[in-house]
């Protein structure tokens, strides 16, 4: 049965949490604290605290942790109403990259490294990064990963190169990808290492400037120089970071996805506002076709990115890997919003290029989504071979039952 019914607590939360970002968060949009390179931790911190004295920090963790558990599903809902301002993950606690984190800890992460490094992230104490993406390709193809971990039997020792890395400044708990050389004393191969931002070898080189400006410290360039840490730093099982990383990046890629849908609702609910009391021509400017065909190819694209997403979670909840759905849904939905945006922003006109209103910010970062977990190219590309796969597949079994037949 298809039941596109939200259900009455969700409902309810979803309610909760837009209001506390709509009178709490909001007001924050204008302050300094966020920068070029997003907000400081300082902001961050203060935001944290909102949320926790409203009982809706990490909201999204397991039940075990103090958190709702929400399934997929209702995660869509509520992060929905979360990302109606582009700081509103932010103050709960449910932003790129640490909520992706949280979620591959909690699967993989030993009991005491979900302690030291999980659980003070969950309790928004500290934050997170996820290095693996390098200058020289690996990112979107993490097939090319150069930074090396050389194993002598009692330590690992880790040098290379990443950039692009979200909040890596002031970040404690450190998620690392490098490559394992072969060697005598076990296993080799793209493996995950979790230590301390603090630990002697992670070298902040410089935070890049990029258009966006909603994560927490930006995107460092990041050099590790002979980082050293002991086998009790390896995160899951030598050689299987790829495994991993698939593991986090399907919801991850859903969870952007939803935190955007919101940002776009708000930028469509602006835009719309304006055009009911912009004249021109001797009424609104909603009324002239030109403009009200663009509010309504926005309320058509908000509905089908809605169901999208909701449709992939539920695939989710079913227990299935999601990998081709959230590649469908991240594909179509990063494009569509950004066209969203994009319409907002000619709705509004010269305004829609200033600070006067959050349009123009949510544009801007909007613009990076399409790029980031993933370009819309590689997963069609991602697509295109999986619809090759099923229907070669398909093709075999269908020749197998005509033989069979004769």
């Amino acid at each position: 049965m298809i039941d596109f019914e939200i259900p009455a607590e969700v409902a309810r939360t979803r309610g909760v949490i837009r209001a506390f970002v709509t009178e709490k968060v909001i007001p924050y949009e204008t302050d300094p604290r966020l920068t070029q390179h997003g907000p400081t931790e300082e902001l961050r911190t203060e935001l944290v605290g909102l949320a926790r004295d409203a009982g809706l920090l990490t909201f999204q963790a397991p039940r075990s942790y103090g958190g709702m558990e929400p399934s997929h599903v209702d995660q869509a809902v509520l992060y929905e109403a979360a990302g109606w301002s582009t700081l509103g993950p932010v103050a709960l606690n449910c932003a790129a990259p640490d909520e992706g984190n949280m979620f591959l800890l909690n699967k993989i992460a030993r009991e005491d490294q979900a302690q030291e490094f999980l659980r003070p992230v969950i309790e928004g104490h500290q934050r997170s990064v996820f290095a693996m993406t390098e200058p020289d390709g690996a990112g979107s193809d993490p097939g090319q990963l150069k930074t090396a971990a050389l194993f002598d039997g009692e330590r690992y020792v880790i040098n290379g190169l990443k950039w692009l890395i979200t909040g890596a400044t002031g970040a404690r708990t450190w998620i690392v990808m490098a490559d394992v050389a072969e060697n005598p004393h076990g296993p080799s191969g793209p493996t995950l290492f979790l230590c301390d931002g603090n630990t002697p070898g992670i070298v902040i080189e410089r935070i890049m400037d990029t258009m966006d400006r909603n994560y927490v410290e930006g995107h460092g360039v990041v050099r590790f120089d002979d980082l050293t840490l002991p086998p009790e730093a390896v995160l899951g099982e030598v050689g299987q970071a790829l495994r991993y990383a698939q593991m986090r990046l399907a919801p991850a890629r859903l969870t952007h996805c939803m935190r955007w849908l919101g940002a776009a609702a708000r930028a469509h609910e602006i835009a719309t506002d304006h055009a009911l009391k912009r004249t021109a021509f001797g009424k609104p400017i909603g009324e002239h076709q030109g403009v009200g065909f663009m509010l309504a190819d926005n309320e058509i694209a908000l509905q089908q990115c809605r169901l999208a997403i909701w449709w992939a979670c539920w695939t989710l909840d079913q227990g299935a890997r999601g990998r081709h759905e959230s590649s469908i849904v991240k594909a179509t939905v990063s494009e569509q919003l950004y066209a969203v945006a994009d319409r907002c922003v000619q709705v509004l006109g010269g305004m829609g290029i200033s600070d006067e209103t959050p349009v123009a910010m949510i544009f801007r970062d909007m613009r990076a989504f399409r790029l980031y977990d993933g370009p819309t190219e590689v997963h069609k590309f991602a697509i295109a071979r999986q619809v090759l796969r099923e229907r070669a597949a398909s093709a075999d079994g269908d020749l197998a039952r005509f033989s069979e037949q004769r």
